[in-house]
């Protein structure tokens, strides 16, 4: 048989189209599988083959599942609201509803090429007013339990955009897609208060399979740390301040003050203060390089004289208070008390002669306490220190007496207790046209109402001009048309609210709509979201870590305490595919796809030379599947290869032989070769996983093996997870079967399992010789055999010990 494969892909996908495999059926049919690919937002640019390789990963778990027996829901669909949404359409001059229209149709015609068993009747999409219509309708249920609120304050801005950024949207101080520097603005915004969530987003990451990479770097991002809060009245004022510590223990060493110089509560502390616009000039120049240097930490620290003191409540006297650039006013109370033994502020203070005082010591170390006491060094071991000051703590090591410092402090009313968060909450509202339309009115009587959920949903308008206006307000302000209408509540003249949602709005949920999306009625029906909900697998990369992983998380905790989902996690498995880069002719370095860059592998070039199936492979082969990798022309060229030698052993009328007459080493080679191909698919290593498919070949050429018909067939259902096209047509011609008629095969452990076992020998640790032995034999056994094999090395010498690993090793350890 001819391998022709853009014939037999062309005819496997004109008929999955009108006949596909892995339909989803109804809920409650039997045991279920969900699994979900990250939703693409379609871009202008399409698919490169970095997206397949997520996509490929997902549809291989999606196909083992299918051909178990599970119900599997396995969906795909469109996040397609947004900047890049936007931004592409204004590049072309055209209606965002037009562009966005257009490279959907792309993505689709690109998708149905990887062969993947998506179930395009779940198809969503998130512009859609059927689907935004549910994503109103959360905006409102969240309104209503008081987790949304108004405020006109200064937020990430980018200048380019034109429109404000969540805290998660800004990357080393620059737009997260645009990479453009980001600046303060005041801006009216609406806000979340996933603050409220912070403990319960901390708690529901240890119940969760996810890298601990991304729970690390969710925890990181809330933040959560537990201290004190110390209060003192301001020196010849009504002023009291609050500064957070989560470590206290050297609290008796604080010797001065600092506040950060974008502190609201900044101004009325220099109130009569003589050199005041002198100090907040200077702040705003401490701003400003703050915000050019983003994430990147500042060399040295700045700082300013406030001119204002506190009176300690701890006995250390008046202690002055300074602006210091490393002060942030979002986390904590954006005040600190600062000490000899926090080695920021030893630089600080040594910097701008502040008086600093040492009450923590190393112990049995007289030389460096001396330097200590000295204030030459800062020491800041807060476990294994001893404490000096106060008297009760005196020669106790810091770090056991951490609780009774907290009942001391607490009982003299010197403190409390206190929980603090990084975590900010998520400013919501964009001021651009692409994005739902936030479903709230401004009435002069009645002030901020809610659109009556009957009303929903609140439909984008058409516009002639969308482009963003950079003052603050979006361009459907400029539309009186669609803003003025009546309040329902009263009858009087209301405005609508003109900001849209972020891009997130719409990806918060769609997971839930997806078991289904026609649902006229309801968001999500209870009986598909008992059934189907969580998630099981969810695929997608690490870059979403914070922002749509977080968001969504948040989301689902909301909708499960208002009693509207019975769980309240929405992916219990999660896997980050690593990127796919390639050589830059531009840079001269191995980097990330882009167009800017000239890098770019196109997966419709790529199928047209080799194929769908071999793209597939090629995918999995690069590497395991959580790392980066490197794209590679000559790489796909073997596995093409190899894929024709597969082919034509399969359809050679020498290989396939009547199942009676298949030979007990050949079911034993094939048997081996299912189960190391299913262990390191369950392990997540399809890369391994081919790798034993391309040595069951090379094997069975090259002892001449044939095969039975039923081993064929578990053959090519093995294949089909990775080659479904391939795999579909060579059922279908040899045992005039389809994939749907068959299951995922399984093995035989007693042939399987190898009955000889190698075992390295070592002297000294070095490798000297192989045994091949019976597996199980006894260290007699193999130390007999192994001392005539190496009996060279064991002249002259004596053996003091032997090291050995049954079926492995066995290691002389002589002299």
């Amino acid at each position: 048989m001819q391998y022709d494969i853009q014939e037999i892909e062309k005819k496997w996908q004109e008929r999955w189209a009108v006949d596909p495999d892995g339909k989803t059926l109804p809920t409650g049919s039997g045991k279920k599988y969900y699994c979900l690919d990250m939703f693409p937002y379609p871009s202008g640019s399409g698919l490169h083959v970095g997206h397949w390789r997520g996509y490929v990963l997902s549809d291989i778990y999606a196909r083992i599942k299918w051909l178990e027996g599970y119900n599997i829901l396995h969906p795909m669909g469109w996040d397609a609201f947004g900047l890049p949404a936007e931004n592409d359409a204004i590049k072309k001059g055209i209606q965002p509803v037009v562009s966005t229209a257009a490279n959907i149709e792309n993505f689709k015609r690109q998708l149905k090429q990887i062969g993947a068993i998506y179930d395009w009747d779940k198809e969503l999409n998130t512009t859609d007013p059927h689907y935004y219509k549910w994503t109103q309708w959360i905006f409102l249920q969240m309104y209503k339990a008081g987790l949304a609120y108004e405020a006109e304050t200064p937020i990430n801005w980018c200048p380019k955009d034109l429109t404000g950024l969540a805290n998660e949207e800004v990357v080393n101080g620059r737009c997260e897609r645009c990479g453009t520097l980001v600046v303060q603005k005041m801006v009216r915004q609406w806000i979340l208060r996933i603050t409220n969530y912070a403990e319960k987003l901390l708690e529901g990451l240890d119940r969760l399979e996810w890298p601990e990479k991304v729970k690390l770097m969710q925890r990181n991002w809330i933040g959560k740390s537990e201290g004190l809060i110390f209060s003192a009245p301001v020196k010849d004022t009504q002023l009291t301040i609050h500064t957070f510590s989560a470590h206290f223990e050297s609290f008796a060493a604080d010797t001065f003050v600092v506040i950060a110089p974008d502190h609201p509560f900044l101004p009325t502390l220099l109130e009569g203060v003589p050199n005041k616009q002198e100090i907040l000039d200077f702040c705003k120049k401490i701003l400003d390089k703050r915000a050019k240097l983003g994430l990147e930490e500042e060399k040295e620290s700045e700082g300013i004289f406030t001119g204002r003191y506190i009176v300690d409540p701890i006995g250390n006297g008046d202690l002055p208070i300074w602006v210091a650039s490393f002060a942030l006013a979002q986390y904590g109370t954006g005040m600190v008390k600062c000490s000899a033994h926090d080695e920021r502020d030893f630089a600080f203070a040594k910097k701008y002669g502040i008086r600093l005082k040492a009450v923590l010591f190393p112990p049995d170390n007289p030389e460096l306490a001396q330097k200590v006491r000295n204030l030459q060094v800062c020491y800041t071991d807060m476990v294994n220190g001893i404490l000096t000051d106060p008297a009760e703590f005196n020669g106790k090591r810091a770090g056991d007496v951490r609780e009774a410092i907290i009942d001391y402090l607490v009982k003299r009313k010197l403190a409390d207790r206190k929980v603090n968060y990084k975590l900010r909450d998520w400013v919501f509202s964009r001021q651009r046209y692409w994005g739902e339309p936030i479903p709230l009115l401004h009435c002069v009587k009645c002030g901020v109402v809610p659109v009556p959920e009957a009303d929903l949903p609140v439909e984008l308008p058409l516009v002639e001009h969308y482009q963003p206006t950079g003052t603050g307000e979006s361009p459907l302000a400029a539309i009186a048309s669609w803003v003025n209408t009546t309040c329902p509540v009263c009858g009087s003249e209301a405005k609508r609210e003109t900001n849209t949602m972020p891009q997130w709005a719409g990806s918060c949920w769609y997971f839930l709509r997806y078991p289904n999306p026609h649902l006229a009625y309801e968001a999500f029906d209870k009986k598909d979201m008992n059934y189907w909900l969580p998630v099981d697998l969810y695929i997608g990369g690490v870059e979403h870590a914070i922002l749509h992983l977080l968001y969504a998380r948040f989301y689902v905790k909301v909708l499960n305490d208002l009693g509207h989902l019975p769980f309240d996690e929405p992916f219990t498995h999660l896997f980050n595919q690593g990127m796919v880069n390639k050589y830059s002719e531009k840079s001269g370095l191995v980097e990330k796809m882009s167009k800017s860059k000239g890098n770019v592998v196109n997966p419709d070039e790529m199928v047209a030379k080799y194929g769908s199936d071999v793209l597939r492979m090629y995918m999995m082969f690069m590497g395991p599947p959580e790392l980066d990798c490197e794209w590679q022309d000559a790489g796909i060229e073997g596995v093409k290869r190899f894929m024709h030698r597969l082919w034509s052993w399969i359809t050679d009328p020498k290989t396939l032989v009547p199942d009676n007459q298949e030979s007990v080493e050949a079911k034993k080679r094939f048997n081996h070769f299912i189960k190391a191909y299913q262990e390191r698919l369950a392990m997540y290593k399809p890369n391994t996983a081919l790798s034993a498919f391309m040595e069951f070949l090379n094997t069975m050429q090259a002892e001449n093996l044939s095969i039975g018909r039923s081993t064929m067939e578990s053959l090519l259902v093995a294949l089909s997870v990775l080659a479904p096209h391939a795999a579909s047509e060579l059922l279908e011609v040899l045992f005039q079967k389809q994939l749907r008629d068959c299951a995922w095969p399984n093995y035989d452990l007693a042939l399987a399992v190898d009955e000889f076992a190698t075992i390295v020998v070592q002297i000294n640790g070095k490798m000297r010789a192989n045994i091949s032995i019976a597996r199980g034999a006894s260290q007699e056994m193999v130390r007999a055999q192994a001392e005539e094999l190496v009996a060279k090395w064991l002249e002259g010498v004596t053996v003091v010990k032997v090291i050995f690993v049954p079926d492995r090793l066995i290691n002389f350890v002589v002299k």
